[in-house]
């Protein structure tokens, strides 16, 4: 029988889980309080960095698309006319020069 990368990644997680079980029981009152407090840490400073991680991606990405606007407006002065023709459609003046009125018989 062959086992795979994925049972092998289970059995070597289950041990460090058994050994970790052992340890934390073998830990007296002081350790175990001196590690959470070491796990508290690194969490908060964790959340902080997350969080300030979104701000810059917020800020990047807006000072991108405001580089990418004016890029765009170099090269193609009149993109916001066309734009707005493709998303507006034609405007009503020019919409149909064929008489709608139906002929008379």
């Amino acid at each position: 029988m062959s086992a795979d990368n994925k049972h092998l990644a289970a059995v070597l997680l289950g041990a460090a889980a058994a050994f970790g079980a052992y340890k934390y029981t073998h830990m007296t009152d002081e350790e175990k309080q001196k590690m959470s407090d070491a796990v508290k840490d690194k969490f908060h400073k964790l959340k902080a960095e997350a969080e300030s991680a979104g701000d810059s991606a917020k800020n990047y990405f807006g000072d991108l698309k405001d580089k990418a606007a004016g890029l765009l407006k170099e090269h193609f002065p009149d993109v916001e006319k066309h734009f707005e023709d493709f998303f507006k459609g034609p405007s009503n003046e020019a919409t149909s020069t064929v008489n709608s009125t139906p002929a008379e018989s």
